[in-house]
């Protein structure tokens, strides 16, 4: 058995290096909302453990052993966050703290039962993909909404789930997994984008929101859509 410091530790580097190149010490202790001292101490405890490795230039990464406990508390986080969404009707931007405080303690029986429950899904309530029983998880091309260009569409496949008042602005403008979107206009130098949803309402997003939001490869649609100059 690890710790629950340890457990949350490795679904941290887990996180940072499907986004980073190299996941420095910084980096970790900012994610994790903790002193670069810390961070530093508890690399040094999961290296000695050999669930990280960990060099002064190439920063921290898991290693194999590392990895599968990584993956299966993201599997246990992210089937409570579905199990919490679907079966409860909690609201999705309020499943994420509560499965942190629950994916620690689950026994893999219960998280049998959940997966049995829900149809053994793939994704979370963000999109996020849940790896399977056996350590496997979908690693599917993203980009950021923020990338695609204007006069171009794309099929949102996962939010972050990190800050709850975007989940609810997100959700009001319908902005959740699957919806389609078209990018109208987009101001230079990573200025706002001007978005229409699923063919209907429009709606201006500023760098950091559309930063929140993942697509699928957008589908160029200049000639069907009408492009603001």
């Amino acid at each position: 058995m690890t710790s629950a410091s340890v457990q949350n530790y490795l679904k941290a580097i887990y996180q940072l290096q499907e986004t980073c190149e190299t996941v420095t010490t910084t980096a970790l202790a900012q994610h994790l909302d903790i002193s670069a001292a810390s961070a530093t101490n508890m690399i040094k405890k999961l290296a000695r453990l050999k669930l990280v490795r960990h060099s002064p230039y190439h920063g921290v990464e898991l290693t194999t052993a590392g990895e599968k406990m990584a993956l299966e508390v993201l599997r246990h986080h992210r089937l409570i966050e579905l199990f919490l969404a679907e079966a409860l009707g909690v609201p999705w931007e309020e499943v994420h703290a509560e499965a942190e405080k629950i994916e620690h303690v689950i026994s893999e029986d219960l998280e049998d039962r959940i997966a049995n429950f829900l149809g053994d899904p793939e994704r979370d309530p963000h999109g996020d993909p849940i790896p399977t029983k056996a350590g496997h998880v979908e690693r599917p091309l993203y980009q950021s909404l923020m990338d695609v260009g204007a006069g171009q569409s794309a099929v949102i496949s996962r939010v972050s789930d990190q800050n709850p008042d975007h989940l609810k602005h997100f959700s009001k403008l319908g902005l959740i997994p699957d919806a389609t979107v078209d990018v109208l206009h987009r101001e230079p130098f990573e200025g706002p984008l001007r978005v229409r949803v699923n063919s209907g309402n429009e709606h201006t997003l500023d760098e950091t929101l559309a930063r929140a939001i993942w697509v699928s490869p957008p589908t160029i649609q200049k000639t069907k859509l009408k492009v603001k100059k």
